[in-house]
């Protein structure tokens, strides 16, 4: 519990970053520079972000993860602050913040690449430095695989309590870890982005490799395709989700966003195929401004961004 506070219904447990965001036409080279576009700094990471979007979407959340010791450090724990994330649970390291990405996004099509430091994945937290009620306290735990052992002591704990396991599993275009995949094992939704799903399973049909993570433990399972949509997978069948098209200033955090926005409708009760449609929309909207939070949008604005777009379906939620 924290202080004074009604339980939290998702905890967050994983990455936190201070991405420095620079859009340009070029990359710059040693031989010359580049003019920017826009220039700016906003928290990141995919459990960060994904805890954001989800108190921003009016959930309690908190986050659990690890921070230096410096005024960057600090940033990074005000930007939680102002939006009413808990992060009591955050332990702190004698270091500068670790956690500290450049992101060069593209002007054209805000597509993205990321550089971090060596020093990114250092000191990461330990199972002893959980607090096991205080995430069992949730309904939902959010995880990125990040503090790997901690993640799969936390999972742990929330199936003992009967409670459910989220994991955000990336993107993947090669080998998925052993200790990886014990997580999506532990897990029971997994959402993913572009070729993890056959990258998990070692398939290459596209329905066969969704079904196999499944066969995996999880019960649910979500490729995210960027432009394209996603597509879910389940006991039930799969069915496909289309992207909303939007002008695209930049991409940062758009699978962060959805995972966030996918935890809300979960806790709306609603069914897969609404609850994809409203990640979907939340994670387009958020794409019109640059960085990965600053355009995440309240609940208000998604419902009038859906039923402008599916009258019959969400017009009902905007009065």
């Amino acid at each position: 519990m924290t202080p004074g506070d009604q339980p939290l219904q998702i905890v967050g447990l994983g990455m936190a970053t201070v991405d420095i965001l620079a859009r340009m036409r070029e990359m710059p080279c040693w031989e010359h520079g580049t003019r920017l576009d826009d220039l700016t700094l906003d928290g990141g990471g995919p459990v960060g972000t994904a805890m954001v979007a989800a108190a921003r979407l009016g959930a309690r959340a908190g986050f659990i993860g690890t921070a230096g010791d410096d005024e960057t450090a600090e940033l990074k724990l005000r930007l939680f602050s102002k939006e009413g994330v808990d992060i009591s649970r955050v332990v702190r390291r004698p270091i500068p913040e670790p956690q500290v990405i450049l992101v060069c996004v593209n002007s054209a099509c805000g597509e993205r690449i990321f550089s971090g430091t060596g020093r990114t994945g250092t000191f990461p937290l330990e199972p002893e430095e959980l607090d096991r009620a205080y995430i069992t306290q949730a309904g939902y735990l959010h995880l990125d695989g990040f503090h790997l052992r901690a993640a799969l002591q936390a999972a742990e704990w929330m199936h003992a309590a009967g409670k459910c396991v989220v994991l955000d599993a990336a993107k993947s275009d090669g080998n998925v870890a052993d200790d990886f995949r014990e997580l999506v094992r532990r897990s029971d939704i997994v959402i993913s982005g572009a070729g993890f799903a056959r990258a998990f399973s070692g398939r290459t049909d596209f329905t066969q490799a969704g079904l196999g993570v499944l066969e995996a433990g999880p019960r649910v399972f979500v490729e995210t395709l960027g432009e394209d949509g996603c597509v879910t997978f389940s006991a039930e069948g799969w069915f496909h989700t289309p992207a909303f098209p939007v002008e695209v200033v930049d991409t940062t955090g758009a699978g962060d966003v959805f995972h966030g926005a996918y935890l809300v409708g979960l806790l709306h009760g609603w069914g897969l195929e609404r609850t994809a449609q409203f990640a979907s929309a939340v994670a387009a909207i958020k794409c019109m401004q640059m960085g990965g939070r600053r355009g995440i949008p309240t609940i208000e604005q998604v419902f009038r961004f859906l039923a402008q777009r599916r009258p019959d379906e969400w017009e009902s939620l905007c009065h």
